[in-house]
């Protein structure tokens, strides 16, 4: 790539914290615990309970419990089934996790993590409804129904993958979700076959972008993780512009971020690209590399003062991938009115009690 400036390629960290599996951010933990004592409109229900002689059913809250159990029978497919960028969220909202255990005489057979979301008064994902794509954790799919019908209410399960939802009892009632999108990289050398795949329209705007923002000379830059403010102020001034409220207006949801980056280099690799123009940002993505996958995970643009710039980072990012040996992008969930043209849909479900 041309005019191309890497900074730390290898490792993405604001500071010198710990990785979650040593649990030693204790300023972090500490701060947590506070959040963690229950009111009295939280749901409680902890203990174990038993459904046969051979098995039982037990809730458990403890951090590093719940880290054992992930590590355990977790088999990680996507950036969201990684325990690292879970209990990114869990530093950043600090919400009790509520990990439903299935138990035999000898072993864990299966488990549905979640949390009691205080916000939205229900339970969800640990880790948030942000998370998508999401696998259920079992040593055999006959256990999930079980694990589903023990689960507490309300309940939301949101974007399950076409592989979870088949797992499933098909007597529940499963609704579909808002999409998910990606692109294959296999058939693709540079962004320029990627472009010769489009229809004529959609070819030409996104071309017409590109020259708009090539013609300003912009200065790309890897991973200076500092961007990030600068993604947040971006993100949150665009949403504005348009009259929508940035999930940046939550500090939780700042910090959470903050600690994806930090937790990088363990499960997966954090990666930035910053697009500067004339000594300004025009542009600043955050992605997170997993396995053969790309995601491409928040981002922040001057759309104002450089039209194109987010058709001109998605074909950068294109090349990018390209270039890492990525198999795929995933360019997450939601249409936004224009990822359909240009990507492959992927179908999500949800289920509700």
């Amino acid at each position: 790539m041309e005019n191309e400036i890497k900074v730390g390629f290898e490792t993405a960290s604001l500071d010198d914290s710990e990785p979650p599996g040593s649990l030693v951010a204790k300023s972090n933990l500490n701060i947590i615990k506070e959040k963690q004592k229950l009111s009295l409109t939280e749901p409680v229900n902890l203990g174990s309970f038993f459904i046969s002689r051979k098995q039982k059913f037990e809730i458990v809250s403890d951090i590093e419990e719940c880290r054992k159990l992930w590590q355990e029978l977790a088999k990680p497919k996507t950036l969201f089934d990684t325990w690292e960028f879970r209990y990114a969220f869990y530093l950043g909202y600090g919400f009790k996790p509520y990990f439903l255990v299935l138990r035999s005489l000898t072993k864990n057979l299966a488990f549905l993590p979640l949390w009691y979301d205080e916000d939205e008064k229900k339970y969800v994902w640990f880790g948030s409804s942000w998370q998508e794509e999401v696998r259920f954790f079992a040593k055999n799919p006959r256990h999930l129904s079980d694990l589903i019908a023990a689960a507490p209410s309300p309940l939301f399960l949101n974007a399950l993958s076409l592989e979870a939802a088949r797992s499933l009892d098909q007597s529940l009632d499963l609704i579909p979700d808002d999409a998910k999108y990606i692109l294959k990289l296999k058939d693709f050398k540079s962004q320029e076959d990627y472009l010769a795949s489009l229809k004529k329209n959609d070819r030409r705007n996104l071309k017409k972008d590109r020259r708009k923002i090539q013609d300003q000379n912009p200065q790309i830059i890897i991973n200076n993780f500092a961007d990030f403010d600068q993604l947040v102020a971006l993100s949150k001034k665009r949403l504005a512009q348009k009259g929508d409220k940035a999930d940046w207006e939550d500090p939780r949801r700042i910090e959470t971020f903050r600690q994806v980056i930090k937790l990088s280099g363990h499960s997966y690799q954090a990666r930035m690209i910053s697009i500067k123009i004339d000594d300004r940002i025009a542009g600043v993505d955050l992605i997170c590399l997993f396995k053969n996958t790309y995601f491409a995970i928040k981002c922040g643009y001057n759309v104002v003062e450089f039209s194109g710039i987010g058709n001109y980072m998605n074909l950068l990012e294109i090349d990018d991938a390209i270039k890492l040996k990525m198999e795929k992008i995933d360019f997450l969930q939601n249409n936004y009115t224009w990822k359909s043209k240009l990507f492959e849909s992927i179908p999500l479900f949800k289920y509700e009690k």
